[in-house]
């Protein structure tokens, strides 16, 4: 019989990038739609072999055209239900450096960059709002 903290560790993973760019000296966030028409960060399942960060930024290139690097630890993870399992996903803060005008899965999803502000009022989950003003602090922190 599984224990708590054995399942713990071998609960399935995902990565999300958290894709900004700075524009005109304006700080933006890119937000994808889910197959519903939520807005959300990129993310997919972690492969064998393949890491969390390597993750990332491939779900950022599928699903929104993205190219870029992660920047420094992760911003946090949460817990989610889908498949009928539940995945620990770890978000990392990704600095995009190229913006492909069209991208394997633009068909299903739209692709919209907006400021915090406004990816605030996109996000409906509590926590990708969390995690949204937990990148801007962080990169708050770099610019300084």
């Amino acid at each position: 019989m599984a224990t708590g903290m054995e399942s713990m560790t071998t609960m399935p993973l995902q990565a999300s990038a958290i894709p900004f760019r700075w524009r005109r000296g304006r700080l933006e966030f890119c937000l994808i739609t889910t197959s519903r028409g939520n807005w959300i960060f990129p993310k997919g399942i972690v492969e064998p072999g393949e890491t969390s960060e390597e993750a990332a930024i491939k779900e950022a290139f599928e699903e929104a055209g993205l190219h870029g690097r992660i920047i420094g630890e992760p911003l946090g993870s949460y817990e989610l239900a889908k498949f009928g399992k539940t995945f620990e996903v770890t978000c990392l803060l990704m600095e995009v450096t190229r913006c492909d005008a069209r991208w394997m899965e633009q068909q299903m999803r739209q692709r919209r960059w907006v400021t915090a502000e406004d990816a605030s009022k996109l996000l409906k989950q509590s926590h990708l709002r969390e995690l949204l003003d937990e990148a801007v602090a962080r990169l708050d922190n770099l610019q300084v």
